[in-house]
Parts: structure tokens; sequence; C-alpha cells
């Protein structure tokens, strides 16, 4: 077979493997809206603090160290440990818990009742709001975050594949564990919103509020529980892309990327979080192979953005999202 074929072979590999990451960012977005009828504009920064937070904590950062040093003239900066990964992880999904408490108890609790717009807001004030506490906390520096997966091409893939097709697949080990990650986790997620007590009232509580609360659902304890997901979801998101571009501020704009793969997929629907985030990965890939040195390059950039205007024109509710029907 010409070489140009494993190439494109090659990228789609690699478009599915990105589109799982993109999948499990969708979901956050899915979890919370779903049950809350809220769009958290937050949850890419959400991703970017958890991930800081899982580097302070590892690293044994005092929290507010320069706020600290620059009001009484100290200098201190570390506790002077440096903790495993293992628990670093578990910490981090202790805040991660305790701010979806805080966010539930000091502003959505306020807000019941009120209209999208509003609320959609307060994800947007959210949002700058833990980006600059995440400043205040851990500092703007670009931070590394090790926490033991393997790095550099699979070696035996490469190998393998060169046997069998005379080309070698050129695949990272980080995309390999961090797709295992995630489809275990995307797995395990739809295991819950199925099969569980608590994941079929975060789906009763997504039909009908009222419905819910009339057969005794605790409406604060499920939005507790969907922010404490989508708050691990994001803390999942940042470890993997953490792990591979650095802990930085643009971590936050992978969000972006989520909101074609929302657009396609549908917003209330976990499996087109999936679908979509599969589609935009392969298609942006093999466009990019296939398009992008017709027109000059750079198409990733856009393509998901054009991708889902499309879809917005002909099939706005997405694949598997709900159609909206208003009565007059």
């Amino acid at each position: 077979m010409p070489e140009q074929f494993y190439w494109g072979l090659e990228a789609a590999f690699n478009g599915l493997m990105t589109g799982v990451l993109y999948a499990l960012v969708a979901l956050g977005f899915v979890l919370i809206y779903k049950a809350s009828g809220i769009f958290n504009y937050a949850q890419g920064v959400m991703a970017l603090f958890a991930a800081m937070t899982l580097v302070g904590i590892m690293e044994g950062q005092v929290p507010f160290s320069h706020l600290i040093n620059a009001t009484f003239g100290t200098e201190v900066h570390h506790f002077g440990w440096h903790l495993p990964a293992v628990l670093g992880i578990l910490l981090t999904v202790g805040v991660m818990i305790l701010f979806a408490w805080v966010v539930q108890k000091v502003v959505f609790k306020h807000l019941i009742g009120q209209e999208p717009i509003i609320l959609f807001m307060a994800t947007i004030g959210l949002a700058y709001f833990m980006e600059g506490l995440g400043d205040l906390m851990w500092g703007s520096d670009i931070k590394t975050l090790k926490v033991g997966l393997p790095q550099g091409t699979n070696m035996w893939l490469d190998e393998t594949t060169y046997r069998l097709f005379g080309y070698g697949f050129f695949i990272n080990n980080l995309d390999i564990v961090a797709t295992v990650i995630a489809i275990a986790l995307v797995a395990a997620l739809v295991m819950f919103s199925q099969y569980t007590k608590q994941g079929r009232a975060m789906r009763a509580v997504a039909d009908d509020h009222q419905a819910a609360l009339s057969v005794g659902i605790n409406l604060n304890f499920i939005w507790v529980l969907v922010w404490s997901l989508a708050g691990f979801v994001a803390l999942v998101a940042g470890v993997m892309w953490g792990a591979s571009s650095g802990v930085q501020f643009s971590l936050s704009l992978i969000a972006l990327k989520a909101l074609p793969v929302l657009m396609l997929g549908g917003f209330t629907s976990i499996p087109g979080a999936i679908v979509g985030g599969l589609i935009i990965g392969v298609g942006e890939k093999l466009f990019e192979f296939i398009v992008g040195p017709m027109v000059g390059g750079a198409t990733e950039n856009w393509f998901a953005y054009v991708l889902a205007l499309i879809f917005l024109v002909f099939r706005p509710q997405g694949l598997f999202g709900d159609k909206i029907i208003e009565r007059v």
C-alpha cells in the first residue's frame, strides 16, 4: 500500500486518542447541564485550577505564599515535603469536592429559578474568579506536572507496525495511557448514570426539577454531586493535558474545543459527548492531512468550529440531543 495511506491511518489513530480527551472535557459540561440546566463556562478553568492544585500539593508549595510574603515580609514558599502522585491526586479530589460544595452553597443556591442567561453569566464570573484564585494561590509560572505517566514514542508499536506494514506508527505513550484512562472514566460515568440510585436521581432532576423534589430527591445534594463529578472530570483532563504541555493558563482554553463536541453530540447526551469527541478528533486530523496542504495548513484550529456551524444550521440539537419543541 502507498505510504500516504499509512500516514493517513496514523493521523486517524492520533485523532481517535485526541477525540477521547475532547469527549472527556465535554462530559463535564454535559453532567452539569443535564442536572441543572447550567452551561458551565468555568469547566476549562476548573481543569486548570485542579492541575495547579495538584502540582502545588505534590511539591509542598505554601498556598498564597506570594501574598503572605508581600504582606508580612517573610520568605515562605514550601513546606519541605514532596508527596507521591496518588496521595496528591486524592487530596486534590477532596479540594474539588469542597469547591463543589462551596459553589453550590455560596452561588447557585441563591440563583434557583433564575433565567439561564443569569446562570451562564454566573459561571463566567466563577471562571474568572477561579483563574485569579489559582494565580494567587499557586503563582502564574508554567508548572511541570509529573505523575508517573510514560512519555515518548511507543517503540513496541513502532517496531511492530514497521515489521507488518513497512511503516512505523509514531504514537505517543502518554496519548495511549490518556486514552485508556479517559475510556475507563467515560465508561464508569455512563454506568454510574444508568445503574446507580444517585445516577437515576441525576437523570430525574435533569428531566424535571419540581417532579424530582416531589418524590423526595434532595436537589442540593444532587447538584453538589454533579459539580463534584464535573470537578473530578476536570482534574483528570487537567492531568492529561498538563502532563503533555505543562500546567499553564492556556490550559483553560481546552474548554473551547469542547464546544464543537457538544454542538455535534448534543448538550444533554453522554453518548453524544463521546461520539462528538471522536468525530472532532478524527475529523480535524484527517482534514489537516488531506486538505491542509492545499490551503496552507493550520486547519485544525478552525475545522471543528466550521463543522459545528454546519450542525447548528441543519441540526441544532446535535446528533443525540433532545429536539426542542416550544408550544405557543
